[in-house]
């Protein structure tokens, strides 16, 4: 089979649209499910036991304050349905932390719940708030 020059340019075109598609991993593509199955290896969070400290109504999405705690936790999951990237951080604490607590600022790129889920000894603990943002932080 022989190709014309034109069959050969709208093959070459549709690679060129092809190949210019955003690659995205698994983690990427993400939905906050997805993720929070990943953290706590498919098992179900059980509601209450985190906390979320943050403002209602953020001004400016590029830096809103979070505070997250979660007595006898090992670690804390913060995710954040609305953003490119859901995953939004993960504090892991040692062994002897009786309280664990962290702080951190963190971008936002639309009004949406965040989720904040801890693992324990006990198993999983989950929390949500909603902030409102007023100007989107991410790009």
């Amino acid at each position: 089979m022989e190709l014309t020059r034109r069959q050969s340019l709208a093959i070459g075109a549709g690679a060129v649209a092809v190949a210019s598609l955003p690659v995205r991993s698994v983690a990427a593509q993400n939905d906050a499910a997805a993720v929070i199955a990943a953290f706590t290896g498919g098992v179900e969070p059980q509601e209450g036991g985190v906390e979320i400290t943050a403002p209602e109504i953020a001004e400016n999405g590029s830096s809103v304050p979070v505070a997250v705690s979660a007595p006898g936790a090992r670690a804390i999951l913060l995710v954040a349905p609305g953003n490119p990237n859901q995953r939004v951080a993960t504090f892991n604490f040692g062994t002897l932390s009786a309280s664990a607590r962290a702080r951190t600022r963190i971008r936002l790129a639309q009004s949406q719940e965040l989720v904040a889920v801890a693992r324990t000894d006990h198993g999983f603990v989950r929390a949500s708030r909603m902030i409102e943002v007023v100007v989107g932080g991410c790009a």
